[in-house]
């Protein structure tokens, strides 16, 4: 029997991360010919042809050990963003960046801020760490700066601000950022979360290296990624761009060899094809709209405008029962209810015949609801 005074205590209560069921099986369990998983805002394309050029040679290698300080990615991201190699911070994912961040930065008793539902690493690491932290509620499904700043206290560390938010898909203009960052205290490192920037087309979006970081605002790293418009999700591949102590700091705590050689490789030949990223952001953008019609369709209310690739539906009851009898149609959305938001789906814009498939499914689940039982 375990000893219960073995683990730290920050850890009672959390409840590991629990991934759906591969496609394949819920196809066996279920009977399903054909399954369109739309829950984990994969991008709709797969990796550029030069990435899997990449990736091809790369196979060829891996009896290596990876570049344990990814050198050449460090050094292509800087020049890609005017920054020096000392201010870029590599991990598995956005999301290994923040665990880091969390690891070097969170002592007990210190304080995180976020909005809420948001990205549930920013609470996790936070607690994993006996840190506090400390969730604000969105105002119209998008994050408030103003409420953010009005919950730091002297033990903040961290404030994040998700944009646009995951999972309700909203953005906050710069005019709302250009006011937070005239404000937040200087002990405050503000965490811009841009997973999702390559997605955005709209006038009033900042961008967090250019407008905020390099024009030196306060304490600020900003988090980007190739797993959603660059179609390298499997590969996990994701950075921050921010203060060098900052990036020193998680240097320190970094596992040496988190991104592999094959990601590396991916990803750096995944840089400098700008007309393909429009062309995904434009696909995206009217499979967006696609999905957004068919849910409004059928009234469910949507948090709009969204901007990024997925949409986040209100449903008005417990989002596993939609879950659960889309799932029976061969559909896999996200039920929310880790990210704050059980009463909500979240679901990744597909091809247009898998928005499509989609749309037919919810028509037939939601006529199936509403018919009046025997």
């Amino acid at each position: 029997m375990a000893d219960e005074g073995f683990f730290r205590p920050a850890l009672d209560g959390l409840v590991p991360y629990e991934s759906g069921k591969p496609v394949e099986e819920v196809q066996r369990e279920l009977g399903l010919a054909r399954v369109v998983k739309l829950a984990s805002n994969e991008g709709a394309f797969g990796p550029f042809p030069d990435a899997l050029a990449a990736i091809e040679r790369a196979a060829r290698e891996l009896n290596r050990y990876p570049d344990g300080g990814a050198y050449r990615l460090r050094v292509a991201l800087a020049e890609k963003h005017g920054v020096q190699p000392e201010q870029v911070a590599l991990a598995a994912g956005a999301d290994g960046v923040i665990g880091y961040l969390s690891l070097a930065a969170l002592d007990p008793g210190d304080e995180i801020v976020c909005g809420w539902p948001s990205f549930p690493s920013y609470v996790l690491d936070a607690i994993k760490m006996g840190a506090e932290p400390r969730r604000v509620p969105l105002q119209a499904d998008r994050y408030d700066p103003a409420q953010l700043l009005a919950t730091v206290t002297p033990r903040t560390k961290i404030v994040y601000l998700c944009n646009p938010n995951n999972p309700t898909g909203t953005m906050v203009d710069r005019a709302a950022i250009d006011a937070y960052f005239a404000r937040v205290p200087g002990h405050v490192l503000t965490v811009l979360d841009e997973a999702y920037f390559e997605y955005v087309d709209e006038p009033d979006y900042p961008d967090g290296i250019e407008e905020y970081l390099k024009a030196g605002a306060r304490r600020v790293l900003v988090l980007r990624t190739f797993s959603k418009i660059y179609g390298l999700a499997g590969l996990r591949v994701g950075y921050g761009v921010g203060p060098a102590d900052v990036v020193q700091g998680i240097a320190k705590v970094r596992n040496a060899f988190d991104i592999n050689h094959v990601a590396q490789e991916a990803a750096l030949a995944s840089l400098g094809h700008e007309d393909e990223i429009v062309r995904r952001r434009e696909a995206t953008a009217e499979g967006r709209a696609q999905v957004q019609a068919a849910l409004l369709e059928l009234e469910l209310p949507v948090a709009e405008p969204p901007v990024a690739n997925f949409v986040f539906a209100h449903v008005g009851g417990d989002a596993r029962t939609l879950f659960e009898a889309l799932l029976r149609e061969g559909v896999v959305v996200r039920p929310l209810a880790p990210f704050g938001a059980p009463e909500a789906v979240r679901i990744t814009v597909g091809t247009k015949e898998e928005n499509e498939f989609l749309a037919e499914a919810l028509r037939r689940v939601l006529t199936a609801a509403a018919r009046p039982v025997d």
